[in-house]
């Protein structure tokens, strides 16, 4: 018998994944709908707020390696939602503009988060408790990203 410790239940880490991925899966048909993935329409929720940001600004707001990052925006590129170029300041940085196909998508995903709230709010649940579980895993965030620097 495994350790109290030890126990799938006891975890904080297998509750936190496995929301992730249920909430993901219901975004699923909705960018099905825009072509694109869950992990691209996180580059275009950066986008959407500031647009022009290098590579590893976005990689930093997403906390993802610009070695993960790059495919996405390679992808996005591909499919006419985004241009990269060089910075003419600094070479070495790579920009990343919404072209006018990624700034109209805007109006298409900003149904989304309305449509999701109810069907993601648990009965006994209400639109403050899910703020207040969102801050909350924001406090765990910045402190783990903070430790991790």
């Amino acid at each position: 018998m495994a350790t109290e410790e030890l126990k799938l239940a006891n975890q904080l880490c297998f509750p936190l994944y496995a929301a992730s991925r249920l909430i993901t899966r219901s975004y699923q048909s909705y960018l099905n709908e825009m072509g694109i993935t869950y992990p691209q329409y996180l580059v275009l929720l950066v986008l959407w707020e500031h647009d022009g940001l290098t590579v590893n600004e976005i990689s930093n707001k997403l906390i993802l390696n610009t070695n993960t990052t790059t495919p996405l925006l390679k992808r996005l590129e591909v499919l006419g939602i985004i241009t990269r170029r060089r910075s003419a300041d600094d070479e070495r940085k790579v920009l990343i503009t919404l072209t006018v196909k990624g700034r109209s998508m805007e109006q298409v995903a900003a149904g989304i988060p309305l449509k999701l709230g109810a069907a993601l709010l648990p009965e006994g649940m209400n639109e403050t408790d899910i703020t207040d579980l969102r801050e909350r895993l924001h406090t765990i965030i910045n402190y783990l990203s903070d430790k991790s620097e």
